[in-house]
């Protein structure tokens, strides 16, 4: 081994010594995540967008089959995702526009869950999706009040 090797050796080893010790001095400290006040809001409007995502799935394949009713709820539910996507992604960084948004985010929440409810004994999809609208319009009131 040439004198190198043996630096570069040295190195690698204080490396690695270095890792092991910030390794365990993140074990050591508590983890805080930024916009964790608005977690119950986060995963609320999270959940309206996945089950919104399904229903919008869900009336375009019968908007295939000529069921043209379902384009009301298909537009409302296009807008949730939107606004409920946005919303999220502000509630976890405890963005200084999250209470506005949350405004207008309620007002949609309302109007999807009134769109699904006119489907939701025919559609358990819809029923699921107006669900998470209210659970979502109840987590953006508390914030906006």
């Amino acid at each position: 081994m040439d004198r190198r090797e043996a630096v570069m050796g040295t190195g690698l080893l204080a490396l690695a010594g270095l890792a092991t010790a910030l390794a365990a001095a993140a074990e050591e400290s508590p983890h805080v995540h930024h916009g964790s006040g608005h977690k119950a809001l986060a995963d609320a409007a999270g959940t309206c967008v996945a089950t919104g995502q399904a229903c919008l799935d869900h009336c375009i394949d019968l908007m295939g089959n000529g069921h043209k009713e379902l384009a009301a709820c298909a537009k409302s539910v296009t807008q949730l995702v939107s606004l409920c996507n946005a919303l999220q992604n502000l509630a976890n960084q405890d963005s200084k526009y999250l209470v506005k948004l949350a405004s207008v985010t309620m007002e949609a929440c309302h109007d999807c869950d009134e769109e699904c409810k006119k489907h939701a004994d025919k559609h358990e999809v819809c029923k699921r999706c107006g669900e998470a609208c209210a659970a979502c319009y109840k987590e953006c009131k508390a914030l906006a009040s």
